[in-house]
């Protein structure tokens, strides 16, 4: 049986597989754009912004599970994959708006203003977008050690983005959460899980 350092080394060494894993369905969005636009159905504008869409929160998702699994598993080595993860939650968020930008405003950026009336959700999904930059710009090392722990506390708007990211899509789907419960689920499952290491702490400060 593998320690845990050996193991911690095998999940750092595994990061440049998970970046082809996170890469593959950009890809395969690409391929099917191009090469096989019958793929994407009778509304292929529609289906590459679902797409994204969906990639989007479940690259979020996974982002937020890096926490968990290490308190959960006791193994380091997965936070290796959290600035890789966080990026490309991003990636596919800005995708997902890019392709709402060009296929469904053809371009036309007057008409945001009235998307924005008549589709409240895309001013949820614009506020995650925005509210993403900053934890992109100092996603770097050099940044984690110039904040120190403001860097932490920032970073922290990562769980925000999840929660509004699950909204705009519950939202979008006009159905509450029959369609999106999983994402939901999910969500507050590794949010709680956050709280583990709080609860030890609190039970060994009052059997002390």
């Amino acid at each position: 049986m593998m320690d845990k350092k050996t193991v911690n080394t095998l999940i750092h060494k595994l990061k440049p597989l998970m970046f082809g894993v996170l890469l593959l369905p950009f890809l395969w969005m690409v391929y099917q754009a191009v090469f096989a636009p019958q793929f994407l159905g009778a509304d292929p504008s529609k289906s590459l912004v679902d797409q994204t869409g969906e990639w989007a929160i479940r690259s979020i998702l996974f982002a937020l599970a890096i926490t968990p699994l290490r308190i959960l598993t006791g193994l380091t080595g997965w936070i290796h994959w959290r600035r890789m993860a966080g990026l490309f939650a991003f990636f596919y968020a800005l995708t997902h708006f890019l392709v709402y930008i060009g296929f469904f405003l053809q371009l036309d950026l007057s008409r945001i203003y009235q998307e924005i009336i008549h589709r409240p959700y895309i001013i949820v999904g614009a506020i995650a977008l925005v509210l993403y930059l900053p934890l992109v710009i100092t996603s770097t090392q050099q940044w984690q050690r110039r904040l120190k722990r403001n860097w932490t506390k920032l970073h922290k708007l990562v769980y925000l983005i999840g929660i509004l990211a699950v909204i705009h899509m519950t939202w979008l789907k006009k159905v509450g959460l029959m369609d999106t419960w999983p994402y939901a689920l999910i969500l507050v499952t590794l949010l709680l899980i956050r709280l583990i290491p709080k609860l030890k702490q609190q039970k060994n400060n009052k059997s002390r």
